[in-house]
């Protein structure tokens, strides 16, 4: 029998339902002493502390077992186990209940939150629109006989269906329907005798609601120098709101394309998040005055008027339409910029269809994904201060350290949003980070600011790990350095969020106001972070087309993607204060404790910061290697990395460091999620190199539970270099899990050596890498 953590493509009929009281993890431990038990991926029935309510799911062979196991239990509850089911008790002693998939399953405790607020305040006739996902059959006629009677039950309630969606790909099946409030009041209690009681129905859940943001202080922007150059075809792809196309600051650079007609029913002065966005990807943050993207970019919108889902369309249908277009009319995409989450989908252990649906197209056509993580909005007690006054006169270490404290409180609240989850794309974090001068930065003086001498994830930027306990967000961006409000005062403070300012924000272009056309404002958070990865993905992608020319884009699609995904992540790094920090604020203490507290660390930062400039610039005493390959299954491959001479013998601080991306065949209900696993081997010439690994980054271990496996050595001692010595780096793919993949897996390597001050490194190196790229036939 198979034990799982997730019911996706699954058959409900022989699901036997674990509620697990406390860690999976335990509850794992016990399953190992079970004969006939078998764990599916051990990593994907780790659940997290943030997590109040896990579950695991048992795959029975037929109704005959499911009942015995029924039966088990309740011998067990009665005491009168046997010889020979003892190993039983150990498990069922983890268990708040046992029992089959229903009505409870179909409807999760956040779904019914949200439904209960969707329907407060309209009388029981009132109409509300929710999904119900189905469970997937693979036979067509088997899918459209269930579809039909779940329609029926459904029109038989008052209740009308006004969108359906089946995609194969990533076992997906639901209808977007209309129900009356009596009838989701229902849904609400689990009643079997309703909704949630039909055999078919998978999951009820609220209608998606897209992320918001907000644009402030708006300003004439200023008219910038006529720019004659010819702009490229796009590589990148941005899914959002409709944009001010018109905007003089975006006009030349955007190539629109309105599949589903958004456009003319999106009021201009609305559209807020997809001109913001687009800035962002242009511009950056037109604080800093950078340079535009020497490509325009694709713009398909998603939201319509107000920045809001089409209200006919599921999403997961809506996305999944808009990348097949892409791949139709704009196949040179290698980019897309996700700046959009379902902020009533918290993450919470299993993935959304809507993050399986990336993955799925991901690996299907090496298209990188940079999502945001999503915004947490609500407010945040902070006992450490009775007053406001209290907060504002604390010095910067206890602030951060308050901050840090009250966030853990509440950290199974503050998860990412669907699709953030996304086990090939890359996650993005907002960084509390901006280019705010200091005569501007006076402007936010009504606020508090929770970080004022730390780099860190903003409050709101919402918090990992990802599936399987994944290093989750990957990676944070600049989104404004948000300040706190006190909002609320009785024996402790509150706080929320403030607004975006002139004073604490990113620059964007904005919708018009007050009628005046070619608007500034300011916005901040995970969506603008994202933006920033994907334009920081961008230039990397720019560089490297100009360093190496048409070399470099005869390489295939699917090995720049992945080399783009290696690249943005390879010069993420832990601020050390601020793990230091984490670490001395939330623990946990004393022996033993490393990985802990490194799991704590990660799931506020990722792997962590990354500086744009610093991801695409070179320097002369550090250089960044990259490759691309292939590997078969249960092989491996070696990169040969030369050192140079002149690091040899000097006992000054060095470095080598190594990040390896992929993209993984996925599949529901296949016995791994995660099929294709690679990883780097340790170096063995790390010893001669004079460098260790450090503890300021993600452990082995739970750096290798994703799409991205980053390690950093580093050390002062000095290194034995001989002449033509390289580092042999083994690339290793290790056995798939469940079924085999017969496709080779396709990597993106980036390796770094630097000596801080050694100005010949870089000429040194480069003279012998070349000819620097090599396009092999395919």
């Amino acid at each position: 029998m198979e034990l799982r953590a997730d019911p996706a493509g699954l058959a409900p009929e022989r699901l036997l339902v674990f509620e697990v009281r406390g860690s999976i993890n335990a509850f794992a431990n016990a399953v190992r002493n079970v004969a006939g038990l078998e764990l599916i991926d051990e990593e994907e029935l780790e659940g997290d502390d943030g997590d109040k309510q896990p579950f695991a799911y048992l795959l029975v062979p037929d109704m005959v077992a499911l009942r015995n196991l029924e039966s088990l239990w309740r011998r067990w509850q009665a005491g009168q186990l046997v010889r020979g089911e003892t190993p039983w008790a150990a498990v069922f002693d983890l268990l708040r209940d046992l029992r089959p998939w229903g009505p409870l399953d179909r409807v999760h405790a956040s779904d019914a939150s949200f439904l209960e607020t969707a329907i407060d305040g309209f009388d029981d006739a009132a109409l509300i629109r929710l999904k119900v996902e189905l469970v997937f059959r693979e036979r067509d006629a088997t899918a459209a006989e269930q579809e039909a009677n779940v329609r029926a039950a459904i029109v038989g309630r008052g209740g009308a269906v006004i969108s359906q969606a089946r995609i194969a790909d990533i076992s997906y099946h639901a209808l977007l329907v209309d129900l009356p409030v009596v009838v989701v009041r229902e849904i609400i209690a689990r009643r079997v005798d309703g909704v949630a009681g039909l055999e078919p129905v998978l999951h009820i859940r609220p209608q998606s609601a897209p992320t918001e943001i907000e644009i402030a202080d708006a300003s004439e922007a200023p008219a910038k120098a006529s720019d004659e150059r010819a702009l490229g075809e796009p590589i990148l792809a941005l899914l959002d709101g409709v944009p001010v196309a018109a905007h003089r600051l975006l006009a030349r650079h955007i190539d629109l394309d309105d599949p589903f007609d958004l456009e003319p029913g999106a009021l201009v002065a609305s559209r807020s998040h997809g001109t913001a966005m687009a800035s962002l990807i242009i511009h950056g943050d037109r604080n800093e005055n950078a340079e535009a993207l020497p490509r325009q970019i694709h713009v398909l919108p998603v939201m319509g008027n107000n920045d809001d889902f089409p209200a006919n369309r599921l999403v997961v249908d809506l996305i999944y339409l808009a990348i097949m277009r892409l791949r139709e009319n704009r196949p040179n995409i290698l980019i897309v910029n996700l700046s959009l989450g379902n902020r009533v989908r918290p993450f919470h252990g299993q993935l959304s269809p809507w993050a399986r649906l990336l993955d799925r197209l991901s690996a299907r056509f090496g298209l990188l994904f940079v999502v945001s993580a999503g915004n947490a909005s609500s407010d945040i007690a902070v006992p450490a201060y009775p007053t406001g006054l209290a907060y504002e006169r604390a010095n910067s270490d206890h602030r951060a350290t308050s901050m840090i404290s009250a966030l853990q409180a509440v950290i199974g609240d503050r998860r990412m949003f669907s699709p953030a989850e996304t086990v090939n794309g890359v996650t993005v974090g907002a960084w509390n980070k901006d280019a705010v001068s200091d005569a501007d930065r006076a402007l936010a003086r009504v606020f508090i600011d929770p970080y004022p001498a730390h780099d860190t994830a903003n409050p709101s930027s919402a918090l990992g790990p990802g599936f399987a306990r994944s290093v989750k967000p990957d990676i944070l961006l600049p989104g404004a350095r948000e300040h706190m409000q006190v909002v609320r005062n009785h024996d402790h403070i509150e706080v929320r969020l403030g607004r975006a300012s002139r004073g604490a924000g990113l620059k964007v272009a904005a919708p018009p106001a007050g009628g005046r056309e070619n608007q500034d404002g300011y916005t901040n958070g995970t969506s603008a972070a994202a933006a920033l990865a994907s334009r920081t993905c961008h230039r990397i992608h720019d560089a490297l087309e100009l360093a190496y020319g048409d070399p470099f884009l005869a390489l295939p699609a699917l090995e720049r993607a992945t080399l783009l995904k290696a690249l943005i992540v390879h010069p993420a790094r832990w601020p050390r204060d601020v793990a230091e920090l984490i670490k001395a604020t939330i623990g946990p203490w004393g022996r033993g404790q490393a990985s802990k507290q490194k799991d704590n660390i990660r799931r506020f930062v990722g792997f962590g910061c990354v500086d744009a400039d610093e991801a695409v610039a070179c320097a002369s005493d550090r250089a960044t290697f990259f490759a691309t390959g292939t590997l078969p299954r249960d092989s491996s491959l070696t990169v040969a990395v030369p050192v140079p001479l002149v690091m040899g013998g000097k006992a000054r601080p060095h470095s080598l460091s190594v990040t390896l991306a992929w993209f993984t065949p996925v599949s529901p209900g296949r016995k791994s999620y995660r099929t294709c696993r690679l990883k780097v081997l340790k170096p063995a010439v790390i010893g001669d190199l004079g460098v260790a690994g450090h503890g300021s980054q993600p452990d082995e271990n739970q750096t290798n539970r994703g799409t991205i496996f980053s390690r950093c050595w580093e050390g002062s001692d000095a290194p034995i270099v001989t002449a033509d010595m390289t580092v042999p780096l083994i690339v290793q793919r290790d056995p798939d899990q469940g079924a085999a993949v017969d496709d080779p897996i396709t990597f993106g390597l980036a390796v770094t050596l630097a000596m801080p001050g050694e100005v010949t490194l870089y000429d040194e190196v480069f003279a012998r890498v070349q000819p620097p790229v090599r396009a092999t036939a395919r």
